[in-house]
Order: structure tokens, then sequence, then C-alpha cells
């Protein structure tokens, strides 16, 4: 039997008859499954890399000071931002990088890419958002969505015919470059504060020449109202349509803890919820879930479960 019918018969046993058993999945709305897979990663894998494994940096989240930038000006007077990510740090850090070689993490997110570079190009019905427009999120702290979001930006990037920008959205507590290794920039909150700093000034060009980051920027307290407001649908709306081979994956905060995921949630064309096992409720899953109700392409990442003893899997389950 193979890695992927072993996790769809753990996964389709895991399902009870009824509502009253704990840490299940539900099928996502209307939503039928595609694929799923599992491995063996290695042990410091998730809690060195995943941005909420470390208990510490969830409970008391930091905001690290803004690296200067140089003026912006006009359009002429930019400059492009450029910022070295440490290859093999990730990779030792458990992330996926071309330079780590084919582990099993590496296959895994390229099972976990392909249906949702194939909607994110697919034709679309008048009014659905843009399927390029890719959102993490989880229901709670914890669960891995940094580390998913980061993953599955790298194996898109080392696709021959796509680009990828990764948007840090989870503006409250922003994690990517941190994550990443790098100092905090201005960044997205930036944009929607200022008129005159344009996605140019901010966007982070990287040593993986198909990759880019948009950092989540300066904090604010009307955090919630800028991404409800008409500039960020505009930006949203410029972003997936600048360059035609472009994935957008946006790192967005937990759906039950702010309201800012469901505002960014409603200019999503495809959402992967991150549902750590054996940790989060099927209370908590229901309840994500049901904020999500009327959207399309709903998909489920079952996240640190344990098949043998002292070994973490990645189950992905898609919707």
């Amino acid at each position: 039997m193979s890695i992927i019918e072993k996790a769809a018969n753990r996964l389709g046993q895991a399902r009870p008859a009824d509502a009253a058993a704990e840490a299940t999945i539900p099928p996502a709305p209307a939503a039928a499954p595609v694929a799923e897979a599992a491995h063996a990663a290695p042990a410091a894998a998730a809690p060195a890399a995943a941005q909420a494994a470390t208990p510490a940096a969830a409970a008391a989240p930091v905001m690290p000071t803004l690296a200067t930038l140089q003026p912006h000006g006009d359009a002429s007077r930019r400059t492009t931002h450029t910022v070295e990510l440490d290859l093999m740090r990730m990779h030792e850090s458990g992330l996926v990088t071309a330079a780590g070689g084919r582990t099993a993490l590496v296959e895994d997110f390229r099972i976990i890419k392909r249906p949702l570079i194939k909607r994110a190009f697919a034709a679309r019905k008048q009014g659905d958002n843009p399927g390029n427009l890719i959102m993490i999120t989880s229901s709670l702290p914890g669960e891995g969505k940094t580390f998913c979001a980061i993953n599955l930006a790298m194996s898109i990037a080392m696709e021959l015919d796509h680009t990828v920008l990764l948007v840090d959205a989870d503006v409250a507590r922003p994690s990517v470059l941190r994550t990443l290794g790098l100092p905090a920039q201005r960044g997205l909150m930036d944009i929607l504060l200022d008129d005159s700093v344009d996605m140019a000034d901010v966007m982070l060009r990287t040593n993986v020449n198909t990759l880019s980051i948009l950092p989540a920027g300066t904090s604010s307290p009307r955090a919630t109202e800028l991404l409800a407001s008409h500039m960020m649908k505009n930006l949203v709306n410029e972003i997936a349509n600048r360059y035609p081979d472009r994935i957008v994956i946006f790192d967005s905060p937990p759906l039950l803890l702010t309201s800012e995921s469901h505002v960014l949630a409603s200019n999503m064309g495809q959402i992967v919820m991150v549902v750590e096992s054996e940790r989060t409720t099927q209370h908590a899953v229901k309840e994500s879930l049901r904020q999500l109700e009327g959207l399309s392409n709903v998909n489920l990442i079952y996240n640190k479960s344990r098949e043998f003893p002292g070994t973490e899997t990645y189950d992905y389950h898609y919707g």
C-alpha cells in the first residue's frame, strides 16, 4: 500500500459518524477530496521552522524594529530591494529549498502544489476571485501556517513556468521574515497607510529568482479596516494581474482570533487551512469552516500527525 493510500485510510478512519469525537477533520464545504500525502519529516523540522512551533514565540511575539530602507521617490528613481535567503539555514530548519535535494518534505509539497497551480490558472466565472490568490490560514496560532506558507511558496518557486509572491498578511503578528532570518521591513500596511508608497518601494526580491516577498510592514490599529478597504481590493487585483505567471501566497492571521483573516478571505481565489493533529479540536475546525461558508476552493492541510513514536508526519487533504 502506498504512503498516500495509508494517509487516505488513516484520515478516513479518523472521521467519526457523529460529531462527538474530538480532533477530527470534517470535509471542506462543498468540496471533494483530491489528493493526500504523508511523510516522515526530520525530528526538528516542524518545531524549528514553523512560525508558531515554539510556544514562547507564539505567546509573546515581538515586533522587530523596522529596518531602514532607501528613501522612495518617483517611479524612475525607485530602486529594487534585494535580500539574501540563507538556503542552507532554511534547509537545516526543515524548510523546502532547491538546495536541500529530494527530501520527503519536498516531495509532499510537490503533491500539495499541483492542484493549487491547476486551479490558479483555470478559467473562472465572471465575479470569481483570481485563482492565483491563495490564502494560508489556521484556526488558532501554533498550527504551522507560516511553515506551510513558506514551503508552498518555495516549492512553487521551483516551477519553470511560474513566479511567486509571498505576502505576510498576518499584520498583527508577522513572522515570515523572522522565520527566514530577515529583519523587519516596510510592507503591505505601509502601502495602505501612505498613498505615496508603491509596492515597488517595499517588495523584496530574493536570491531565489522566481520568489519575491511583501512584508507585513508597520503595525496599525486600523488593520482590519485597511484590509477591508477598496484600496486593499484594488491592490490585491493589481498583484494578481500584474504578471500572468504569478502565484500569490498570503500568510493570513488565524481565523478564530481576529476578523482580519475573514476580510482577507473574501478577496482570495483559494484558501488553505492548516489543522494541527491531536491539538486542534473538531469544534475549532467546524467554527473556522463556518466562517468560510460561501467561499469556494477551501483546502485542508492536516499537520504534525504522528505515525510512529518520535516521528512527525504531515498529511495534506484537499477539498
